[in-house]
């Protein structure tokens, strides 16, 4: 008798796991893939996430950066906004848009800049230590492979005191 409630069971988890998969599959077969053109007057700015120091924007042009895929957004810093030291988990690629962008390669905000100034590009490989801070009023464009995400070397600089002990 355990043997045919287990077996049903199985069964019916199978099934009910096929009928989501053909679900699933049907809308994303449905989904197309769409252009998106966008003028600078279109950009809607928001507050940063909370894992940021306040006083920055991101405005996301394509995609969803807390989710898997590709996207691109747009990050607005005050003249002298500065991002301690940290890591991303995937790779990125960032554009400055205007201003001028001071990204410190290491561990530590005294670690030798790169001064990136508009129209400079910058890949950053993923899990590589660095920190940042902008000279004027700075946008620059990140684009990448989500999740998108901040990891502080040291704990206390997240801004985000509800975060996990990794963010």
């Amino acid at each position: 008798m355990k043997t045919l409630s287990f077996t049903i069971a199985v069964a019916l988890l199978t099934t009910a796991a096929a009928a989501r998969g053909a679900e699933a599959k049907k809308k994303s077969s449905t989904t197309k893939a769409e252009a998106v053109s966008l003028n600078a007057s279109d950009l809607k700015w928001g507050e940063a996430p909370p894992d940021y120091p306040k006083g920055g924007q991101v405005a996301v042009l394509h995609g969803d950066p807390s989710k898997n895929g590709t996207f691109a957004l747009r990050f607005k810093m005050p003249d002298g906004y500065k991002i301690p030291p940290h890591w991303h988990t995937q790779d990125e690629q960032l554009t400055v848009i205007s201003g001028t962008f001071m990204l410190h390669m290491g561990d530590t905000m005294d670690a030798a800049a790169h001064s990136l100034e508009a129209g400079a590009y910058h890949s950053l490989p993923g899990k590589m230590h660095h920190a940042a801070e902008a000279k004027g009023e700075t946008v620059v464009q990140v684009e990448g492979k989500g999740p998108f995400d901040i990891h502080y070397l040291n704990r206390a600089d997240n801004p985000n005191r509800t975060a996990g002990a990794t963010k």
